[in-house]
């Protein structure tokens, strides 16, 4: 048993002035029983007597504690651990240590004597009340039970917004599962504690009764029925349902239920039920529902435009309704029956006469042709469309669908499909390809003012070239024409550059390093990456140039120049993309390395055999000279292992009897020898067992065929061959009679159509008799069959330009440069759509027709220009020279361009714009109508400003200005909103509030404020330093928003206006160790107990005046926990002063033996009381150094009669 003496705050601060030299001689030494007071004996005082009042009696402010104990009570058949051998082992301990560990609290566990479970839990509230609820799910078993209550009750149950089923949850601490709507079950399941499930139960059962006593009706009447059942604008509905009281459902016509629903009190249901049938019964008998049989794709037509066919009909017999049902072949009809025989007849009139002049096709076209078809603005298909009279609908991108269907005059239908076909038959043979060349070199391509790429193109006229634009940093220059033409174009450009790159390198004598490495084909693609993306990426990275195969070619080579550890990089990371993208198997085979030049054959010719027929597999042999017998395939397994065998039987075949010849055979047979998809060769491979290995465009000698094998399989292939190659010598002569009009298309453009037909069959020779010699026989020599082929397609050709006419299409001249387009873009794609030819005239600079004389330096020209007479013909009405274009094609086809010609003519209309919303509609810097411009490729002209107009002149192919005027109408309603917007978001409201509040309202670094704008999106302003109503707060945003932002901060104002302040008094000397480094430990104290410390500052009129503002309640645990701190700090001060003093001589009378307020101190006595128990007979004062007076814990201690200084020993 332990005595502490407890001090009063005054006496103590009485007790810390008395070390005060001065004072202490001053005053009184206060005596040993007020300073320590005795404790109060244990035994109770008798009754009727008073206990004395000392300073232990004396009231003390209960401490709140925030540890709490709560004790549960778990029965043994609840138990869900009830293994009473293993108490405190086991699952069960292991649960309750983890929930300790993840609440925070403390559990203690005791077996009652019925082996239930009590569990102790201690901690904060919310610890607690965690634990808790962990018990419950872990250490007790959950009941289940059901209850059933009828499902139209199930709602009642759930309440709104699922709130009742919460709150019943919450009080009944059970989970109440509800079957879903569509389950039919009316069993509700419970589950949890076996008191919980009962309260469930009870509280269900009452909602249920409740509600029993309201009635529920269905009734299913037809849908066709339900207008004459609500009336107009549900008028009669409602009647019903305010003179019965009943509630009265029907479903809206866009629902597709017949059900009407009916509740209230039984004999109001009753009563609506029997109005309804009434209703129903009464229509019923008078009224008729029939259909009539059209095809579904014939509805439209039926329907007519805007509904006018139907509104002929409708208007005659209103009370009739006509529904069309999507996907059915039929018209459902609803009306009295007086009306309906002549409805029907009417619509059955209208179907047979739509069946006879109507029909419809489908046709089939790749979907990636569709836009094309549809044309730039819908040109194409409109213009179809209004030629043939049809109907065209071409299924939307996410379909993916290939039917397009086409409906109309059977005529038109049968037209119209004729030239879609036609149009993408066309297309298919163009082809678009994506060159990769480095931005460095487009301008040295294109040259100066385009004079080298002019050339190019040129060269290749059919073939349209585009760079990317300079900003876009992009690689890629896309080629788009026919199949041939691209082609030759991308290698006559991929030769330009590799030319600048050469002439680049040795100009700046760059000594680089160049490796080389194969890549499977089907992965240049992924390695060039989208737009050229992943091969730009490793050049920037490697700082390597890596150069590909052009697509057309059969090489797998990649090659990197650049340094050598950067090649080696870029080589690695290469084939790293191979590898990811493929099971690549790598496998090597032993080979002597005397056979690996005769396997490679001359320039690789025997081993690239191989790698072809086993699907492009690579196989790399050692360097020649080293030694080394191991041979490195790579490719799918499957390949791999195919080239293997290929190999080694090569290889064996070359170590026994292999044997090799060689035969030569023109270039342009050998397509013919190898077949369609290597058919022919195939065929002679099979039936000798020989290797047939044809030349590759880099070999030089072209005409080289070398056979491998056993000499008897060398000798069949060789004789086949042969056999096959005479017969293709067997060259013939033949003569055709062509109109020396058509010569000229024939050798036109350097003979391309004779280089075209050459090369497609066989090389056949076509030779035109010289200009001027008046002779129509052309002479074609070659292989008989091949010259068979090449007579058919010429005649081919011929037919198709007799059948050509000239037509003029008359367009104002100032049109023109417009209808060509963008480098003739509009033009080209014309010609190559209808397959004609287009001619514009020379331009001619000169005064409009009626228009006024040209003027020179204000006085009229005296000299007439010669070309006048072609601007201002005699006959007034007839058209311009210089207005007139000319095509030349098939007739039809000259029609359509002339369609398309004419809808390329731009035209202009006028758009009103209120004039303010103008400078929005430009844009910062134009940028606005520039986009718009571009986006509809319209031209748009804005008044100035000085006109202050409000019309937008709109100019462009009329088939843009729809679109164009939609949007620049649809930007002025954004615009116009944008204000509205702006002009609600500028309201302003201002609230009073005292500016000592200001910085709570802020916040730490603007946290609170900041949070008040975000959440309301408005802007909160305060007043300045300078500004005379300091009182006053702005809030700029939208009304609802900003009265929300007021209300926010009023909250907070009226929460800082209940608070108190309440002044202490803390020793300046423990301020520094409350406060913390950096203010950790009064932010602590802030956090904790919710309040605000605001200590003095230096030179402060009291230093020791600490205030604590906050919630009355908060504030006392605060001032509490202060006062503590304070006399724990001020122990440790003390101890440090009385140290201090002792460690300095006793004649030093420097600063330290002065006091705090400057004075002179003496020596301290140190505390001195009076009448202690050792001053006072014969005791004496305990001996710190006896182990009798002050025992250790646990030593044995004499026993002795002794009396104590302390009073009688209690141990």
């Amino acid at each position: 048993m332990s005595s502490v003496a407890v001090l009063t705050q005054e006496s103590f601060n009485e007790h810390r002035s008395g070390l005060v030299a001065e004072q202490a001689g001053d005053e009184e030494a206060p005596a040993y029983k007020d300073a320590f007071p005795p404790l109060p004996e244990k035994a109770a005082s008798p009754e009727g007597t008073q206990e004395p009042v000392n300073a232990w009696t004396s009231k003390i402010r209960p401490l709140k504690s925030s540890v709490i104990t709560q004790v549960f009570h778990v029965p043994l058949e609840e138990r869900k651990y009830k293994d009473i051998n293993q108490f405190g082992e086991g699952d069960q301990a292991k649960v309750c240590v983890d929930i300790m560990h993840k609440t925070g609290a403390h559990l203690e566990l005791s077996m009652a004597k019925d082996q239930g479970l009590s569990i102790m839990v201690s901690g904060k509230l919310d610890a607690v009340m965690k634990a808790r609820k962990e018990i419950v799910s872990r250490l007790q078993t959950q009941a289940s039970a059901t209850v059933a209550i009828p499902k139209e009750h199930h709602r009642f149950v759930i309440g709104k917004n699922g709130e009742k089923l919460q709150e019943l949850e919450l009080k009944t601490a059970t989970k109440i599962q509800i079957p879903r709507p569509d389950d039919p079950s009316n069993h509700i399941k419970i589950s949890g504690t076996k008191e919980g499930l009962e309260k469930a139960k009870h509280e269900i059962l009452l909602i249920s009764a409740e509600q029993d006593k309201r009635a529920v009706e269905r009734v299913n009447i037809d849908k066709v029925f339900h207008p004459f059942i609500t009336g107009a604008y549900n008028k009669l509905v409602a009647d019903m349902m305010q003179e019965t009281g009943a509630r009265i459902n029907v479903p809206p016509p866009s629902v597709n239920k017949t059900e009407i629903v009916i509740t209230g009190e039984k004999e109001q249901v009753a009563l609506a039920v029997a109005m309804i049938k009434k209703i129903y019964e009464g229509k019923a008998n008078s009224y008729t529902v029939s259909s009539v049989v059209a095809p579904s794709w014939l509805h439209r037509f039926i329907i007519g435009k805007k509904g006018q066919n139907l509104a002929k009909i409708t208007q005659q017999m209103p009370k009739v309704h006509i529904e069309f049902t999507e996907g059915e072949d039929k018209i459902t009809l609803e009306g009295p029956t007086k009306d309906m025989q002549m409805v029907q007849s009417q619509m059955e009139a209208i179907v047979t006469d739509l069946v006879s002049r109507m029909d419809y096709m489908e046709i089939s076209v790749d979907p990636r042709f569709h836009r094309h078809l549809i044309g730039k603005g819908g040109a194409n298909i409109n213009r179809i469309k209004d030629l043939h009279k049809v109907s065209v609908r071409i299924p939307p991108d996410n379909e993916k669908s290939h039917l397009i269907r086409i409906e109309g005059d059977p005529q038109g239908v049968q037209e119209a499909s004729k030239e879609l076909l036609e149009l993408a038959s066309r297309m298919e043979n163009e082809r678009t390809k994506d060159l990769i060349i480095e931005q460095r070199f487009h301008r040295a391509i294109i040259g100066q003012k385009g004079e080298k790429i002019k050339d190019v193109r040129d060269k290749f006229p059919e073939v349209i070239i585009n760079f990317p634009d300079p900003a876009a940093k992009s690689d890629i220059v896309q080629l788009r024409g026919p199949r041939n033409e691209v082609e030759k174009c991308s290698k006559f450009m991929a030769k330009m550059v590799a030319d600048m790159v050469y002439l680049k390198v040795f100009s700046h004598k760059l000594f680089l390093s160049m490796i080389d490495f194969p890549i499977f084909k089907q992965f240049h693609k992924n390695i060039i990456g989208k737009g050229g993306a992943n091969i730009k990426k490793i050049r920037e990275e490697t700082n390597t140039r890596i150069d590909l195969p052009a697509e057309n070619s059969n090489s797998e080579m990649i090659v990197i120049t650049g340094k050598k550890e950067n090649c080696e990089v870029a080589r690695v990371r290469i084939l790293a993309i191979q590898k990811e993208l493929a099971n690549i198997t790598e496998m090597e085979v032993s080979i002597p390395s005397k056979l690996h030049n005769s396997l490679i054959g001359s320039k690789g010719r025997f081993v690239r055999s191989i790698m072809e027929e086993c699907g492009g597999v690579h196989i790399h042999f050692p360097t020649e000279g080293s030694g080394i017998d191991t041979v490195t395939i790579r490719g799918p397994a499957e390949e791999v292992e195919k080239a293997k065998k290929q190999l080694l039987s090569l290889a064996q075949d070359k170590q026994t009897k292999s044997h090799t010849a060689e035969l030569k055979a023109k270039p342009e047979y050998h397509k013919f020898l190898i077949g369609k998809g290597g058919g022919n060769i195939r065929k002679v491979r099979d039936s000798t067992g020989a290797r047939i290995i044809f030349p590759t465009p880099d070999d030089e000698d072209q005409e080289l065929i070398t056979v491998v094998g056993t000499e008897e399989a060398v000798r069949e292939a060789q004789k086949e061959l042969t056999e096959l190659i005479k017969s293709l010598d067997n060259v013939v002569e033949d003569v055709m009679n062509v109109d020396p009009k058509h010569h000229r298309y024939f050798v036109a453009r350097r003979g391309q159509v004779l280089r075209d037909i050459a090369d497609e069959y066989g090389g056949v020779m076509v030779s035109f008799p010289r200009s001027g010699a008046n002779s129509d026989k052309v002479t074609l020599k070659g292989a008989k069959d091949c010259v068979e082929a090449a007579k058919k397609r010429m005649l081919e050709i011929i037919e198709d330009l007799d059948a050509q006419v000239t037509m003029e299409c008359v367009i104002p001249q100032k049109f023109h440069r417009s209808i060509m387009g963008p480098k003739g873009s509009r033009i080209q794609g014309i010609t190559r759509d209808h397959n004609v030819q287009i001619k514009f005239p020379e331009r001619v600079d000169g005064p409009a027709k009626g228009g006024p004389a040209v003027q020179e330096n204000g006085e009229a020209n005296g000299e007439v220009p010669v070309v006048e007479e072609a601007v201002a013909p005699a006959d007034p009405t007839a058209p311009r020279k210089c207005d007139i274009i000319v095509l030349s094609g098939r007739k039809e086809r000259c029609e359509a361009a002339v369609e398309a010609l004419k809808a390329l003519v731009p035209v202009t209309t006028e758009v009103e714009v209120p004039f303010e919303l103008h400078r929005y509609i430009i844009g910062q810097k134009g940028s606005g109508i520039r986009k718009m411009m571009d986006e509809f490729e319209v031209n748009i002209q804005v008044p100035a400003p000085e006109l202050q107009s409000d019309i937008i002149s709109i100019t462009g192919l009329a088939n843009h200005l729809d679109r164009a005027k939609e949007g620049l109408l649809e930007r002025v309603k954004e615009l116009t909103a944008e204000q509205e917007d702006r002009s609600l978001r500028s309201f302003k409201l201002t609230i009073t509030v005292d500016p000592k509040y200001h910085p709570k309202i802020i916040g730490r670094k603007g946290a609170i404020i900041t949070n008040i704008r975000t959440e309301h999106d408005v802007n909160i302003q305060f007043p300045d330093k300078n500004d005379d109503n300091q009182d006053q707060i702005t809030i700029t945003g939208y009304e609802h928003k900003a009265t929300a932002a007021k209300d926010a901060i009023q909250a907070i104002v009226d929460e800082l206006e209940e608070m108190i302040s309440e002044d202490i008094t803390l020793d300046a000397r423990v301020h520094a160790r409350i406060i913390g480094a950096r203010g950790k430990g009064i932010r602590k104290i802030m956090d904790e107990f919710k309040v605000d410390l605001r200590f003095p500052q230096p030179g402060a009129a009291d230093p020791n005046q600490v205030f604590v503002t906050g919630r009355p309640e908060l504030v006392d645990e605060a001032i509490d926990h202060l006062l503590n701190l304070e006399e724990e700090y001020m122990a440790d001060v003390n101890e440090n002063e009385s140290k201090i003093t002792y460690m300095k001589p006793a004649g030093d009378r420097g600063a330290s033996s002065m006091d705090e307020g400057g004075r002179e101190r003496g020596s301290s006595k140190g505390f001195v009381v009076r009448e202690a128990p050792w001053q006072t007979g014969s005791e004496k004062a305990p001996d710190m150094s006896s182990s009798e007076d002050f025992p250790s814990f646990g030593a044995p201690v004499a026993a002795t009669n002794k009396a104590s200084p302390w009073g009688p020993k209690r141990f």
